[in-house]
């Protein structure tokens, strides 16, 4: 233990850049929740590939101001009332997106309560859609 606490002592600066590295490796991790963050590019290949639904849990407001096209906008707090729009849907991808990702992580471990297997979490939420560039299409 004393050779232990020598190292530390010795190595702070070590020490402590290993404990940051694995806590933003954990925060990361639980991040991306169950439902398996996945990229927008990663998404795009499952929309073209395996004919991913995309699910937008954004409230009005949010969806108003621009979303992913062809996307299904089902607003979190509606997620139980109208499951069964989405029962057709069970043996394609889903791909679940809010703001950020943290909404729709939570929806997407719904999903998967609801026996939905292939359900992903779009990783940075819209955010990260547009940031990558890609297309957002608003109803008028």
């Amino acid at each position: 233990m004393e050779k232990i606490l020598e190292f530390v002592q010795n190595n702070l600066m070590y020490v402590m850049l290993a404990v940051t590295s694995g806590a933003m490796l954990l925060w990361q991790t639980a991040r991306a929740g169950v439902g398996g963050g996945i990229s927008p590019l990663e998404a795009t290949l499952l929309m073209n590939r395996e004919d991913a639904v995309t699910i937008d849990v954004r409230e009005d407001q949010e969806w108003a101001t621009g979303h992913i096209p062809n996307a299904r906008h089902i607003a979190q707090g509606q997620l139980e009332k109208r499951i069964q729009e989405l029962e057709k849907f069970k043996s394609r991808p889903l791909i679940v997106c809010c703001q950020s990702g943290s909404r729709s992580s939570s929806v997407c471990s719904a999903l998967k309560k609801h026996g939905f297997e292939k359900v992903h979490n779009l990783a940075g939420g819209i955010g990260a859609w547009k940031e990558a560039g890609l297309p957002v299409t608003t109803t008028k």
